[in-house]
């Protein structure tokens, strides 16, 4: 049998007329049975409702839902801001972060997955759903790990510019989100450099504006296995980023500088200027004077002032941290080969950044590869075209 509910009307009413009956002389258990209530129910009314009119009843009866209501929202907001506690370790922003964060607070703090998608602001059907990577994600991620063992001081957007030489059609944030999900990073090393400046606001630098326009040099010094030292010449055009020659001996004297520029000359024409510091292999006379009778200008920085010399010292900051830092020579002639490797694959693979991520002289420049719905080697495509032209001709496949 249902539980009946009484009104506070109801309730006042059978109060008012048990007190008239006890007053009588009837008995509190005779009253109960009669009105159909327990003696228990009466004394609890008693203690609730005693001296209370119709209208008081009703407002503590209001008074109580609202109590309960409060105390309800109270719990909901400590509960919340608990779920909001549990997530708070990082950005929660993409959906795969938000489902982890909401498998977490279901676990720790035992509540519902509604209630969790609701503070955290996830659908819960993006919540139930499965993510589905696409069909290339493993080979895609194979080929950015094996780039990035490759060349250990290439950045992602050097190692994605490899990648679509490769035939790859790669979005850049997708990169970017396979990049730091594997862990890749290289650290940022970039010191502040100043500028010499004229009273007029114009830069000591002399800016160039064409290729053959403006050539620098530089010497760099390294040591083979035994702990002997060797030096190489680096020479740059400034405009194109090509480095025309890397020459490599154990001593290098003015002389030698004139042998690497006469035959850098005959096989390139002679630049406008050339750029070097103040060392005596750069201003020894025999240069200066052979320079100046073929109509090369030399420009000389300020003594202490590597920085206007940019483009040289950049060149060979890059040559030392891709090369130098991680080879070990125990021959000269080991020296000789390995940079001029990295000087070929300096020119013509890798990405540079200044020039739209393309090397200063490439090769060969390979067709655009068609638009396709996602990252796909162009290899495939190649070959595919062989074999429909070795069909069509009755070749060998």
């Amino acid at each position: 049998m249902a539980r009946k509910r009484y009104t506070p009307e109801q309730i006042i009413a059978m109060l008012r007329e048990t007190e008239v009956r006890l007053s009588q002389g009837e008995k509190v258990g005779a009253i109960s049975r009669s009105l159909g209530i327990s003696e228990q129910s009466y004394y609890r009314w008693r203690r609730e409702y005693g001296g209370l009119k119709v209208s008081q009843a009703r407002r503590l009866k209001d008074l109580e839902k609202e109590n309960q209501r409060l105390r309800k929202a109270v719990s909901d907001l400590t509960l919340d801001a608990l779920i909001l506690k549990e997530v708070v370790g990082g950005k929660v922003l993409s959906p795969a972060r938000r489902r982890l964060a909401i498998d977490h607070v279901q676990e720790v703090l035992d509540v519902s997955e509604r209630r969790a998608c609701r503070v955290v602001g996830q659908h819960r059907s993006t919540q139930r759903k499965l993510p589905m990577p696409p069909a290339d994600e493993k080979p895609l991620t194979a080929a950015i790990i094996r780039l990035a063992q490759q060349y250990g001081r290439y950045g992602y957007r050097r190692i994605t510019a490899l990648l679509r030489n490769e035939g790859w059609l790669v979005n850049a944030k997708r990169f970017e989100r396979i990049w730091r999900r594997e862990g890749l990073k290289v650290p940022q090393k970039q010191p502040k450099r100043g500028r010499l400046w004229f009273n007029d606001g114009s830069c000591v630098r002399l800016r160039p504006q064409y290729p053959g326009h403006v050539w620098s040099y530089d010497f760099v010094m390294d040591r083979t296995h035994d702990g002997k030292a060797f030096r190489m010449l680096t020479v740059i055009d400034e405009h194109s980023r090509q480095c025309l020659a890397i020459h490599v001996q154990r001593k290098l004297k003015s002389d030698d500088v004139l042998a690497v520029l006469t035959e850098l000359f005959q096989r390139h024409g002679p630049p406008d200027h050339i750029r070097s510091d103040n060392g005596a292999e750069f201003t020894a006379h025999a240069v200066r004077d052979w320079l100046g009778r073929i109509g090369v200008k030399t420009l000389y920085i300020e003594p202490g002032s590597p920085w206007e010399n940019g483009y040289n010292e950049s060149f060979n900051g890059k040559l030392r941290d891709e090369l130098l830092n991680g080879e070990i020579f125990y021959t000269l002639k080991e020296a000789v080969i390995l940079i001029e490797r990295w000087r070929i694959h300096y020119n013509t693979v890798r990405p540079h950044s200044s020039l739209g991520y393309k090397p200063p002289a490439p090769q060969t420049i390979l067709p655009r590869p068609a638009r396709l719905p996602y990252a796909t080697l162009q290899a495939a495509q190649q070959g595919d075209h062989n074999r429909r032209n070795s069909n069509l001709t009755g070749g060998p496949p």
